[in-house]
C-alpha cells in the first residue's frame, strides 16, 4: 500500500477535485482512489527501469488481463488506443481515469465510441472488411477438422457487412456500427472482447474502492493494490 504524506493527500485530492469536472461517473472521492492505483502502479513501472510520466503498453497490458480477464493481443492494443487520446503511446493519470469511466461505467452510447475505436485498427474513421476478417481470426477459435478456416470467416464477415453496412458502401462507419448496436445490443462486441465483464468489474471496483463505515456514514477507503 502507498503510503501518502499530507502534502500528497492534499495534492491528490485538489488533483481530484479538477478531474471530478470533466470525467463523468465516478465520484471525487472515487477519483482519489484511482489517482492513487495510478501511482502505486507507476511506482512499480518505474522499479522495473521502465517510463516514469505514465502507464507504457506493457504494464497496461497486464491490468488488462490479470485484472479484467482481456486475453486477445489486438483487442488489447485496441484498448490501448482508446485510452491514450493524445497517441503518445504512454498512459497518463487523466487518461486513465477518463478511460475506466467508459470501461466501467459507460453508457452505452460511450460503450459504442470505444468498441468502434478499437475495432478501427488503423484509425482511418471506418473498419474494412479486412479488418473484421483479422479481427475474427484472432478471436473465434479454430475448429478440429475444419479444413479451410478462412473461409469459413469469410462467410461471417460477408454475413456481418449484409447485417450493418446501412449505407452499403462495403465500409463499416461509425453511423453504421452505431445504428446496428443500438438495434441489436449484442453487436456491441461483435469482432471480439474490448469490455471487461460484470464480474471482473466488481472485483476492481470492490479492490479500489474498499467502502467502509465510519461514524454512521458511507465513506471510501482507498487501498490502492497491485494490478498488474
Amino acid at each position: 500500500m502507498l503510503q501518502m504524506s499530507a502534502k500528497s493527500r492534499k495534492a491528490t485530492q485538489a488533483q481530484a477535485e479538477t478531474l471530478a469536472k470533466k470525467v463523468e461517473h465516478f465520484t471525487k472521492i472515487e477519483i482519489e482512489c484511482l489517482i492513487q492505483t495510478f501511482n502505486v502502479l507507476q511506482a512499480e513501472q518505474v522499479g522495473r527501469g521502465k517510463a516514469s510520466h505514465g502507464l507504457d503498453r506493457w504494464t497496461f497490458r497486464g491490468i488488462l488481463q490479470n485484472t479484467f480477464g482481456l486475453t486477445n493481443a489486438m483487442m488489447i492494443d485496441g484498448v490501448f488506443r482508446s485510452f491514450d487520446k493524445d497517441g503518445d503511446g504512454i498512459i497518463n493519470v487523466e487518461e486513465w481515469i477518463e478511460g475506466l469511466s467508459v470501461l466501467l461505467r459507460g453508457t452505452l452510447d460511450e460503450k459504442i465510441k470505444h468498441c468502434f475505436q478499437v475495432y478501427d485498427l488503423n484509425d482511418d474513421k471506418v473498419i474494412a472488411r479486412e479488418e473484421i476478417c483479422h479481427m475474427l481470426k484472432q478471436s473465434l477459435l479454430k475448429q478440429p477438422n475444419e479444413e479451410d478456416p478462412d473461409e469459413a470467416i469469410k462467410d461471417v464477415v460477408e454475413i456481418t457487412m449484409k447485417r450493418m453496412d446501412h449505407d452499403h458502401d462495403g465500409l463499416l462507419s461509425f453511423k453504421d456500427f452505431e445504428k446496428s448496436v443500438q438495434k441489436e445490443n449484442l453487436l456491441l462486441q461483435a469482432f471480439g472482447t474490448c469490455l471487461p465483464d460484470p464480474t471482473s468489474i466488481e472485483k476492481f471496483e470492490h479492490l479500489v474502492f474498499q467502502e467502509q463505515q465510519e461514524q454512521g456514514n458511507n465513506s471510501y477507503s482507498c487501498t490502492p493494490s497491485t494490478l498488474s
